[in-house]
């Protein structure tokens, strides 16, 4: 057994070679910035116990949520291009922070509406940025290591901060999250631009004047590749509104509980994914054949909700969606910056950010609208059906671009 655990440890650590101190030092502001990012998981939830609201409603509220965020990810590209990636993720990541402290403040309708878009509108700006930053900071052959390293830097404080929150929800109060989300924002912000400065950056960045290639919004092959994240992240993003609800409401778990199966998550991801991702790296599995077994994951994670009353199929749905998640988002975005060509990278990673976008607009709204009409069970047999769909779409998109 210490053999095993001897040698399963060098295997974990080997993954982690070779990867650049910038792209270390970026997975750092990034843990602290996600570790700090309680109020997310928990947002529904906020909205209609602490807030009141029907859950129609907290659905138009989500929709300002993905609103928000499509503008912002495409502002973020455009000015990535123009200004670089280091202003425009210290600037997000700063008043990111100080739009999470004010948002608690607001508790009509439609001051929460507006506050929400403002706030996501600033603090996705963020997502083109570090795909550009993990892109220039990479050789060729680390790309997707560097990646899921900025990913599972993510996961690790995205597991850390609803476990967290759930027992400050429990034990305190929801306001007391948006203190120390907004806090951890701006923190990240000042440690970036202590460690990382802008003439390092000048200095090891080519700037490229010529844009390269055409828009990504006449690229057709480029343009499906968005479609089929559009539909799959809608039903992905269920995960983080419509079923903390259900865990609530027809399983009936509290707020700490909920919060530990959504660390469970990051959990799996944190010591999971970058053996896995170089695992299928070694065997040269194609990323969109990646993209086609993480819909697969995904679906199955649905569909097992329906299959018991037992809460355990909750945790085997969870850890059905990681496993999804884990095989595809590396892949799916070294495939989106292989697709981009040079000084349109910007432009092109801010759509393949906004398709994340448009799932909040339509997937928290519709999702919420399902469940509420529908009722749960039919909701996810809906979502199990619509990703085997997007999966058949993945196979034609592997086909129209050869075995990449």
């Amino acid at each position: 057994m210490k053999r095993l655990l001897i040698h399963f440890s060098k295997q974990y650590i080997d993954n982690f070679k070779g990867l650049s101190k910038e792209i270390w030092l970026l997975s750092l502001v990034t843990f602290i910035n996600r570790a700090g990012a309680m109020v997310i998981p928990f947002l529904s939830l906020y909205l209609v116990n602490d807030k009141g609201f029907t859950l129609p409603k907290v659905g138009w509220i989500m929709t300002s949520f993905g609103v928000g965020s499509l503008v912002g990810t495409w502002v973020g590209g455009k000015l990535t291009d123009l200004f670089g990636f280091y202003e425009v993720i210290t600037a997000s990541l700063f008043l990111g922070g100080i739009g999470f402290i004010g948002l608690q403040f607001l508790d009509s309708f439609l001051g929460l509406c507006v506050g929400i878009f403002a706030l996501i509108f600033v603090a996705d700006a963020y997502r083109p940025a570090i795909f550009v930053a993990c892109d220039a900071y990479s050789k060729p052959e680390n790309v997707t290591r560097s990646i899921a390293l900025i990913r599972l830097a993510i996961n690790l404080g995205f597991s850390i901060g609803p476990m967290i929150g759930g027992l400050i929800i429990a034990r305190i109060s929801y306001g007391s999250l948006f203190w120390i989300d907004g806090l951890s924002c701006v923190a990240a912000a000042i440690l970036l631009s202590l460690l990382l400065k802008p003439k390092e950056v000048q200095e090891k960045t080519e700037l490229i004047e010529r844009k390269e290639g055409i828009s990504p919004y006449i690229n057709k092959l480029y343009l499906l590749l968005i479609l089929i994240m559009v539909l799959s992240s809608i039903m992905f993003v269920q995960y983080f509104s419509v079923v903390p609800l259900y865990y609530k409401e027809v399983h009936l778990l509290s707020e700490d509980v909920i919060g530990l199966i959504l660390f469970l998550n990051g959990v799996i991801i944190v010591l999971f994914e970058m053996p896995l991702v170089g695992w299928l790296e070694r065997i040269k599995i194609s990323k969109t054949m990646a993209t086609f077994w993480s819909m697969i994951f995904l679906a199955l994670s649905f569909v097992v909700l329906n299959l018991s009353a037992w809460a355990g199929v909750l945790v085997i749905g969870m850890v059905l969606m990681t496993i999804g998640e884990m095989i595809g988002s590396p892949f799916t975005n070294s495939l989106a910056l292989e697709m981009s060509p040079k000084g349109r990278k910007g432009e092109y990673m801010a759509l393949y950010s906004m398709s994340f976008s448009l799932s909040h607009i339509f997937g928290h709204n519709g999702g919420m609208n399902l469940a509420d009409s529908l009722g749960y069970d039919t909701t996810w047999y809906i979502m199990f059906v619509a990703l085997l769909i997007v999966g058949a779409m993945t196979l034609w998109l592997r086909k129209l671009i050869g075995n990449k």
